[in-house]
């Protein structure tokens, strides 16, 4: 992915306000991020920890809601379906979007499970392994092709908040 501004990234959401997109915190040391390594740009607000955000290299962006954190005892495992990396417990969070236009002001939103980090770029290259006993299965598809299919699959859904249908 191409190196992004705060600028870039603050004039890439598509489903808030200009103020509230004023407000957003960027990402800590947003100097330092491995653009090499990333896909998306996705992280979570630090002033607001249940808003998370993904700029797409094509320079949209949509701000997402995630749900408050619960204890869970049960054992699960959940596949993101962005990059299809199995995790076990909370890997995977429902993340919500409100969509773009007036359907989003009236509090319509759409949802999608998405690696809790936002970090699928890094699962791909297996960069980080997800927390538990679960391995990413081997697949025949290279990096380049599991990538396009990630992107993809996010296109989809950002394509689902900005038609605001």
């Amino acid at each position: 992915m191409e190196p992004l501004t705060e600028r870039d990234i603050r004039d890439s959401f598509v489903n808030c306000s200009k103020g509230e997109a004023s407000r957003i915190k960027m990402p800590p040391d947003l100097a330092a991020t491995p653009w090499a390594d990333l896909d998306f740009l996705g992280w979570t607000d630090p002033g607001a920890p249940l808003r998370a955000l993904l700029v797409l290299p094509s320079r949209e962006g949509i701000v997402l809601r995630r749900p408050e954190s619960r204890r869970t005892t049960a054992m699960r495992s959940s596949m993101c379906r962005v990059c299809l990396t199995g995790h076990s417990s909370d890997g995977v969070t429902l993340f919500v979007a409100a969509l773009a236009g007036p359907a989003g002001r009236q509090g319509n939103t759409v949802g999608e499970y998405i690696c809790s980090d936002l970090a699928c770029s890094l699962y791909l290259r297996g960069k980080r392994q997800p927390r538990g006993r679960l391995v990413r299965p081997e697949e025949s598809l290279t990096l380049d092709e599991r990538v396009d299919r990630a992107l993809t699959n996010l296109n989809g859904f950002v394509k689902r908040v900005t038609s605001g249908r």
